[in-house]
């Protein structure tokens, strides 16, 4: 339980941190130097690195798996022209897994 309410409490920190940059004019994320260091850190211990911090805020968008499906899609290209079949590489947008 106590897990909890300290994942809330620095879900909360970011919140308000968020509403005092809109209120102050900035269109911009909450960082870590807008903290002091010890909140920074708690913050990051119950949530994760900075990005998910903010993606378990609420505040940014979580991220999609665009990156490691091209990252997959060139890694199985690459194999198959190393292994004389390039015609069977895979081409489609998620590595040749239809989904």
């Amino acid at each position: 339980m106590a897990n909890q309410a300290k994942r809330a409490e620095a879900i909360l920190l970011l919140q308000q941190m968020q509403r005092t940059l809109t209120d102050a004019g900035e269109d911009r994320y909450p960082r870590r130097s807008d903290f002091p260091q010890e909140q920074a850190a708690a913050i990051k211990a119950q949530l994760g690195p900075w990005p998910r911090a903010l993606e378990a805020a609420g505040l940014k968008p979580e991220r999609t798996d665009t990156r490691h499906r091209k990252t997959m899609k060139k890694r199985l290209q690459t194999k198959a022209e190393n292994h004389g079949d390039a015609e069977n590489a895979p081409t489609t947008e998620n590595g040749g897994n239809e989904s």
